[in-house]
């Protein structure tokens, strides 16, 4: 679960190998500067380090709900797993669902209780918890201070007698498993791969499974703190392969490598292809061409398969790219990536979910953008993608979690104890729900102390519209969104209301509408700029002050037919608030 420790006990780990010494950063794998100021792990980190004559290969992966799909594909890599619980919060929603995901991988999982030197470390509590979600005793729970260090090296010793080695012989045909991928401006894609079967050398030719694409080797190696060149990476090794893939779109997270000249070897089960479940459009802002945002999300999708995008056309915003996501967290930190990392200036849209719609002919299509939902007099019916939520919380937050699910629209499902002090809430509730907010508002309502996992479980049939926002009578396509019927005025009138504070005033008088269809629920109006155009008078006739006052008048009515109005990326947001 996020905030746990996981890479802080990575660091302890290299230290006691002896790759790190002396000063050095904390959370030291956590290079990404968005990382570092939020104090997150976003992208799994693979290092190898040699430690009594034994060579491990260590994942640290992310813990936020939206990352879990860096968890479910690195586990396809692994022999074993540390199963890391805060001391202070005990087993959260996060650390049930990933404990799940490595036992269906038949993964030796490793129970550590990290934290323990924390005065309100609550360590029997916490063993009781894990004993609930494992098949293990209770001198089989390591406790651990990634801190302070403090029982790391009894742990490091006895993951070399609990974790088994890799099995695949070197005398086989190669099989490696492709796992992650990053962009090097200079060398091209690097794929980080684990070797089941065979051995994989410089200047030999490789094959992609899926594509069939050849290549040839020109450079592997181990990841130790940085890249290091080897002649060779063998059955059992996780590493890294430059192979002159200049194309970036041609490695696909979870493709099988195998020789060139081999056509009987089968491809290895790679982990389950993630699917995104949330939709925004990103548009360029002025300096920011259309080119420069196509080029830095190739880049950015190499290190991200769950991230997807295409380009599309708006009649308001111009030329951009309708992208997929796995969730707000996972779409906040692509757009700050392509703002930091790139120098991009982006217009992005409210997050959708995708829709499936029958129509009155027999077809159905989904939607994953408001703007192209049908006619309503096209439509049969609508359904919407459901999730089921788990949330685990202290006993005293129940009734607010449970009041806060419902005005969400969620159904209630079950509801059971882990220990007399925290309890277990499943709720099924609409995608488009929980993308607005949910986690902050549960972590609000809980003072910090409940988290929550979900999975997708399907669509089910809803009764929705879609809410459009003109401004001076102009849709404008990037602010529609997709309501509940019976909450349609209601938000329709907030919206206005957010909008009219937001949106900057023009010297022309702005009309802000809420509409389903031709119907128009709500307005408000931004007030005109007035400048003073008497300024320049110094006493004389009234008759002449009048003069200028109605000539005024006139040019703002001609201003009023014609102007266009600056939209702010604040109401883009406001929207989605």
């Amino acid at each position: 679960h996020i905030d746990h420790g996981k890479t802080t006990l990575t660091d302890r780990f290299l230290e006691i190998a002896g790759l790190l010494s002396g000063e050095h950063p904390e959370q030291f794998l956590d290079s990404m500067e968005l990382e570092r100021e939020r104090g997150i792990t976003i992208k799994a980190k693979v290092v190898s380090f040699e430690y009594k004559g034994y060579l491990f290969n260590l994942v640290d992966t992310p813990g936020h709900v939206d990352f879990s799909y860096e968890v479910s594909r690195v586990l396809t890599s692994c022999e074993g797993s540390i199963l890391l619980v805060d001391a202070t919060q005990g087993v959260e929603a996060q650390t049930v669902a990933n404990c799940e995901l490595a036992m269906k991988e038949d993964l030796e999982i490793i129970p550590v209780i990290n934290k323990i030197d924390l005065p309100n470390a609550q360590i029997e509590k916490t063993k009781n918890e894990i004993m609930e979600i494992l098949p293990v005793n209770e001198d089989e729970i390591y406790l651990v201070s990634a801190k302070t260090g403090y029982g790391v090296r009894e742990l490091l010793d006895d993951l070399i007698e609990k974790i088994p080695p890799p099995s695949g012989e070197k005398d086989l045909p190669l099989r490696a498993l492709i796992f992650d991928s990053v962009y090097d401006s200079y060398k091209g894609a690097i794929v980080y791969i684990k070797v089941f079967e065979g051995e994989i050398k410089r200047g030999m030719k490789i094959k992609f499974y899926s594509s069939g694409d050849v290549y040839e080797v020109n450079e592997c190696g181990v990841q130790r703190i940085q890249m290091i060149k080897t002649d060779e990476l063998v059955a059992g090794e996780i590493g890294y392969v430059v192979a002159g893939i200049k194309d970036i779109s041609d490695v696909k997270i979870g493709d099988t490598i195998v020789e060139a000249n081999d056509v009987e070897s089968k491809p290895l089960p790679g982990f389950k292809e993630v699917k995104p479940f949330v939709f925004s459009s990103f548009f360029p802002v002025e300096e920011t061409t259309i080119e420069n945002l196509k080029n830095a999300i190739e880049k950015l999708h190499l290190n991200d398969a769950s991230f997807e995008a295409r380009p599309i056309n708006s009649p308001t915003l111009g030329f951009g790219y309708r992208c997929g996501f796995l969730g707000t967290l996972h779409m906040e930190i692509i757009r700050e990536r392509l703002e930091r990392e790139f120098s991009l200036k982006i217009i992005t849209t409210s997050p959708n979910v995708v829709y499936k719609v029958k129509l009155r002919n027999g077809d159905t299509i989904s939607v994953d953008n408001p703007s192209n939902f049908p006619d309503p007099a096209k439509i049969e019916e609508i359904y919407e993608p459901i999730t089921k939520i788990t949330v685990v919380s202290p006993v005293e937050y129940i009734s607010g979690i449970m009041e806060l699910l419902k005005e969400k629209r969620g159904k209630f499902l079950k509801m059971h104890y882990i220990n007399p002090t925290r309890v277990i809430i499943e709720f099924m509730l609409p995608l488009s729900e929980m993308i607005q907010g949910l986690y902050s508002q549960i972590k609000a309502i809980s003072k910090g102390f409940a988290s929550f996992d979900y999975e997708h479980a399907g669509y089910e049939k809803a009764e929705l519209v879609k809410l459009d926002i003109l401004i001076n009578g102009k849709e404008v396509e990037g602010l529609s969104i997709i309501v509940p019927k019976e909450k349609a005025y209601r938000k329709g009138r907030e919206l206005v209301e957010r909008l009219s504070k937001i949106i900057p005033r023009q010297l022309f008088e702005v009309a802000i509408q809420a509409a389903i269809g031709k119907r128009v629920i709500a307005r408000a109006t931004v007030k005109a700029l007035r400048k003073d155009v008497l300024a320049k008078c110094y006493g004389g006739d009234v008759t002449r002050k009048r003069k200028l006052l109605e000539k005024q008048k006139e040019g703002k009515k001609r201003m009023k037919r014609i102007g266009k109005v600056d939209v702010p990326q604040e109401a883009f947001w406001e929207v989605w608030k």
